[in-house]
């Protein structure tokens, strides 16, 4: 074993004329969730402890789409959804359609710990969180002002957008009138750039865990479920490694991206930057998206098709990255 280490990210996708104020503050971020991650592997946390941790504290800044800060729905509410998975004996919780938990990875955790299932969602995910007792808030609490009005833009232009912090300036050019749109599922869409959060850990004693949380697409149909809860597709960890998706929600399910890691790894004998690589490249089709991974070997990966990706990196041999492009 190669000793622990983390990988965090904040979404694939980036606009290239994201003011460098918002990368600062991006990067400030993932600096301090990646800290947090550190701390307590230097404390022997186990890893699935470790990517709830880090998670949560992505899900309570309003910077990235998840949690506080999610992109609305149709409607103008938020609805999350999120997963974990722990690498030893493939122990896996999710949920969607969350309307009023503060925390959707920690309630995700629970279904795994806690129930006999693996996925709980809307009315019966909300109703296990009070059964348990987990922290709800109201709706009103994950919104902000700029998402709003992230929202009502979305609406006038009538499209799904994938980013809720794109420059007003720039819609212009987003537009249905833009030449060679990006699709999804077949269907024209104008911008491209999601902030979804997760993290993966390899901890000291060469366990892997994996986490992913998000608010969505701004203006989608309510009852959309994307990639970020379905275990194979946005999350997956196993014994050789752990991966976190983001990007385009419904390509990332196609293709089974983060499954498709651990399954050339195994099959294919490929080492996990090449194996993500590989998948990248292979398996998204017209789709576009981004990943992290470590492996069992305190080995850190990332790969995306996108023009950057928010992400940070750190090993026990000390190397550490925080990064955008």
């Amino acid at each position: 074993m190669g000793g622990w280490a983390i990988a965090v990210h904040g979404g694939a996708g980036v606009d290239p004329n994201l003011p460098l104020h918002r990368q600062e503050e991006a990067k400030q971020v993932l600096a301090r969730c990646l800290n947090l991650g550190i701390s307590a592997l230097r404390s022997s946390l186990p890893a699935v402890d470790v990517v709830e941790l880090v998670v949560r504290e992505l899900e309570s800044d309003p910077v990235f789409n998840s949690g506080r800060g999610s992109a609305l729905t149709e409607k103008g509410t938020v609805e999350m959804e999120a997963s974990i998975m722990d690498g030893k004996g493939r122990r896996c919780g999710a949920v969607s359609g969350v309307t009023t938990v503060k925390n959707p990875v920690s309630l995700a955790r629970l279904v795994m710990d806690k129930s006999p299932h693996s996925y709980l969602a809307f009315s019966g995910a909300e109703d296990f969180a009070r059964l348990h007792g987990v922290e709800v808030v109201d709706n009103e609490y994950f919104i902000t002002e700029d998402n709003k009005g992230m929202l009502k833009l979305a609406k006038e232009a009538n499209t799904i957008m994938f980013d809720y912090r794109v420059p007003t300036v720039l819609l212009d050019t987003c537009g249905a009138s833009v030449e060679n749109p990006l699709q999804m599922n077949g269907l024209p869409i104008s911008v491209y750039a999601p902030e979804t959060v997760g993290c993966v850990v390899v901890d000291g004693r060469g366990r892997c865990a994996a986490a992913t949380s998000t608010g969505g697409l701004m203006n989608k149909m309510c009852g959309r479920i994307g990639d970020s809860p379905l275990i194979g597709a946005g999350t997956y960890a196993c014994g050789l490694c752990g991966v976190s998706c983001t990007g385009e929600g419904e390509a990332i399910i196609r293709g089974t991206l983060a499954r498709d890691v651990a399954a050339v790894m195994e099959y294919k004998g490929l080492g996990l930057q090449a194996a993500v690589d590989f998948v990248v490249k292979e398996r998204l089709d017209e789709g576009q998206a981004g990943m992290i991974a470590v492996s069992q070997n305190g080995e850190v990966a990332c790969g995306f098709n996108t023009n950057g990706m928010f992400r940070g990196f750190a090993t026990e041999d000390g190397f550490i990255e925080v990064g955008i492009w």
